[in-house]
């Protein structure tokens, strides 16, 4: 195409169907002459690449009924920047391109008030099976139905959640599925066997403590999309009741938490216990900073503020005892030989620091 024969102006009169290409059936568009010899020619119509619809349809979304225009900028400029984007690696580096160009090209045209489509961007890693990318093209898929149909569609989910850290490769395997089955079976049986929950003597408070810790836990794991540790804590909070018990309190929390991993089962568990509303609809435990804390923590004791030594104590050990504990300790004392103590600094629940010199 030569410079003067720039710009191409798209037909006005092309009937959108919704079947393929509309350019393609405007012949008026298509057939053409060559600008080279002059002689019968037919423009190409497929210029854009997918990725072009798919750089700006988060602005769509924002007003999807618009019909005068592509987005209204009033609401887009009210729902974006998208808060969270999540992807594979492979579509996230190339999708994520070319809708912050979008984006800014928008913005420097003065059509929307924008710098960024994403707040925030998390690559979720491949699924491998057999040490390869499971893919259609390679043939070692494992079909969702058949987890499915054996499993159910709770230890589907746990498994991929639980199988890998979120932005890591998971490798496919039997094994894990059956895993999260017996982890399922247990919590429904806990449940659904029992008429009354009830527990061991003198485990009342443990039970209290560790749930408030699960709540925790498992709270700043989701925040941090760190699922699959978020499903361990629950699973020491099962086994912790299967060996000692349970009562109301623990059962409706381990419920509501297990809730967004293992959402049917769960649902079918909160109806089993007595209640009429969906358990989707209650709302998420929050728990006592007081009894979250560990009884034991670890102090690091530290030699002109390098870390040389740690050691376990009880919560809130008053600050005497620390120094006295950590001035014991064999390794300690052999950097507080031939020098002078001339300052110490103590951090409750964490840190002791010896200022020495020679």
């Amino acid at each position: 195409m030569r410079e003067q024969d720039l710009p191409v102006t798209l037909p006005k009169n092309v009937v959108f169907t919704g079947q393929g290409n509309p350019l393609d059936k405007a012949t008026d568009f298509v057939n053409c002459l060559c600008p080279k010899c002059q002689g019968k020619a037919r423009r190409e119509t497929d210029t854009m690449d997918t990725f072009v619809d798919s750089s700006w349809y988060f602005l769509r979304y924002c007003s999807s009924k618009e019909t005068d225009k592509p987005f209204d900028r009033t609401e887009v400029e009210k729902w974006l920047p998208v808060d969270q984007y999540i992807g594979g690696v492979e579509h996230a580096i190339l999708h994520l391109l070319y809708s912050r160009f979008f984006v800014k090209a928008l913005r420097d045209l003065g059509i929307v008030n924008l710098d960024e489509p994403f707040n925030a961007l998390l690559t979720q890693g491949m699924v491998i099976k057999d040490g390869a990318k499971m893919s259609k093209s390679l043939g070692n898929t494992v079909d969702p139905s058949v987890i499915i149909e054996e499993y159910g569609a709770d230890t589907a989910r746990l498994f991929i959640i639980f199988g890998a850290p979120v932005e890591r490769d998971l490798d496919w395997s039997d094994k894990g599925v059956e895993g999260c089955f017996r982890f399922l079976n247990r919590v429904y049986r806990i449940i659904s066997e029992k008429k009354e929950f009830e527990l061991k003597n003198g485990k009342e408070q443990e039970l209290v403590k560790l749930v408030h810790k699960t709540i925790k836990r498992v709270t700043e794991d989701i925040r941090r999309f760190s699922y699959n540790t978020a499903i361990s804590r629950l699973m020491e909070l099962v086994n912790f009741i299967y060996l000692n018990g349970t009562n109301v309190f623990a059962t409706k929390t381990l419920l509501i938490l297990l809730a967004p991993f293992a959402p049917f089962i769960t649902e079918e568990l909160w109806e089993q216990i007595g209640n009429q509303t969906s358990i989707h609809l209650e709302s998420w435990p929050t728990y006592d900073k007081n009894l979250a804390q560990d009884d034991i923590v670890t102090i690091a004791v530290s030699i002109n503020g390098k870390v040389r030594e740690t050691f376990e104590t009880s919560l809130n050990t008053n600050q005497e005892e620390l120094l006295i504990k950590s001035k014991s300790l064999p390794k300690i004392q052999k950097y507080l030989e031939n020098t002078k103590i001339i300052k110490e600094i103590v951090i409750a629940n964490k840190l002791v620091n010896l200022v020495v010199k020679q």
